[in-house]
């Protein structure tokens, strides 16, 4: 007859299953709209157009949003959304952003980070590389229509 130590059989279960989980990144697809997703994280709601399909958030704060197709939207400049836009997210802020940008100038610069940090203030900022640029909050309130646009195109020659 075997005798097993119970509390040990437990404890090397555990970290078993912690090591094998750490070999993956999970995502997690939620039920709420990315809108209200941002909301609920401390940002405005009309950060993404109106065409979003999907999105994923990984346990590491890894935002994956999807788009029907890459798309113009119109807030105080041009903005140019690829099919998939990812940025890490805290609390207040979008960093490592990619795959959107802003036409600045006649020039389309990538936005790198977005961060609230007083929404009291009315400002939101926006990383463009170049500079800092300092955005009313209420330009962003509500999602905006997203026009289609060729992949990389942004909107030059259409």
């Amino acid at each position: 007859m075997a005798t097993y130590n119970v509390p040990h059989l437990l404890l090397s279960l555990l970290v078993f299953l912690l090591t094998f989980s750490s070999l993956f990144e999970f995502s997690y697809t939620n039920a709420i709209s990315i809108h209200d997703f941002l909301r609920q994280n401390g940002l405005p709601g009309g950060l993404f157009p109106k065409e979003v399909k999907s999105y994923t958030i990984s346990e590491t704060g890894l935002l994956e949003v999807y788009l029907e197709s890459p798309c113009l939207a119109k807030f105080d400049t041009m903005a140019y959304y690829e099919s998939v836009v990812r940025g890490n997210l805290t609390y207040g802020g979008l960093t490592g952003v990619e795959g959107f940008s802003q036409e600045e100038l006649f020039l389309w610069l990538p936005v790198l980070d977005i961060i609230l940090d007083d929404p009291l203030s009315g400002i939101i900022l926006f990383d463009i590389g170049l500079a800092h640029k300092q955005l009313s909050l209420s330009l962003f309130e509500d999602p905006p229509d997203c026009a289609p646009s060729l992949s990389g195109n942004h909107g030059f020659g259409e």
